[in-house]
């Protein structure tokens, strides 16, 4: 039997790529996921929607920067403050995966499925997303190998994306490689490959996520884990970020682990990753996608 999922929202970047573009009435910068884009919600909010569709709300976690405490207290109001996971400094996304994956740890058995979901994704179709999600949890419970990646179908060689390489056709595939941003002459090769854009949502139990980061960063997870404890603006937890590298979990931790990677399909579903000013611009232009859309829910899915 499935377990219920976690869910956990990364939001901690600071949007630097984009912050020509992310700027409030006043000409302040607003780091992206905090931005209203064209006067609608901010993307934290889409993809909050997101983790409560596939994740009890209780059960919800969103990880943030203390420097945009402002910004979690106007968006992220009806989120308690438990479920807020601040951290000191930006240190790259395997920082906040590891903060997220420790406070789990802490609360609940590891064996816990937990879906990783970026905070800069559009998404026009958000049901076809959030059925290849149920996928992904339940390949992720019961399959093998055990951590599952959404893999984006591409309409054109993207830059700037990682690449997956399923090893087999149909919905649920092994990974044959996992290949993070590679050169643009690459892309068109594997594309004829048959490769996958790397979502960067994935699906996984907590304790292999944490075994994977282990190999990588032993000492780094050690620590996390003895300030599990401990305020996350506490001084331990300031140091600790002060001394941290900037950690890349795709980069670092996934592409260094393909034998432990499966990836689900998902159908065209207007996905976009919102990181970039050429993908930013596109999107307010109504070029891919319609500028007006603001995720609605849609069914019960967890309580």
């Amino acid at each position: 039997m499935t377990s219920v999922p976690w869910a956990v929202v990364l939001a901690g970047g600071d949007g630097d790529r984009v912050s020509a573009i992310t700027r409030d009435a006043e000409g302040g910068v607003v780091p992206k996921q905090f931005w209203c884009c064209d006067g609608h919600s901010p993307m934290v909010r889409w993809a909050l929607a997101r983790a409560r569709r596939i994740a009890p709300a209780r059960q919800v976690l969103v990880v943030v920067k203390e420097a945009h405490r402002r910004h979690c207290q106007r968006h992220l109001a009806d989120v308690p403050s438990e479920s807020i996971l601040v951290q000191p400094e930006n240190r790259g996304t395997a920082a906040g995966v590891l903060r997220a994956l420790v406070e789990i740890e802490s609360r609940v058995s590891t064996a816990a499925p937990v879906v990783l979901l970026p905070s800069d994704h559009y998404v026009a179709e958000e049901r076809v997303l959030h059925d290849a999600l149920v996928v992904a949890v339940r390949a992720a419970c019961e399959g093998d190998p055990p951590v599952v990646l959404l893999g984006i179908s591409p309409s054109m060689p993207e830059h700037g994306y990682g690449w997956i390489l399923p090893d087999a056709p149909g919905v649920v595939s092994r990974v044959r490689r996992f290949v993070e941003k590679p050169p643009v002459p690459h892309v068109t090769e594997m594309i004829r490959d048959g490769a996958l854009i790397n979502s960067f949502i994935l699906v996984s139990r907590a304790h292999v996520l944490l075994a994977l980061i282990e190999r990588v960063f032993p000492d780094i997870l050690h620590a996390f884990q003895r300030l599990a404890h401990d305020q996350a603006d506490g001084p331990s937890a300031r140091r600790l970020y002060e001394g941290l590298p900037s950690m890349d979990f795709s980069r670092d931790v996934l592409q260094r682990a393909s034998r432990f990677l499966s990836v689900v399909r998902v159908p065209a579903c207007g996905w976009s990753d919102l990181g970039t000013p050429e993908r930013l611009r596109q999107y307010l232009g109504g070029s891919p996608h319609d500028p007006t859309f603001t995720p609605a829910p849609f069914g019960s899915v967890a309580a």
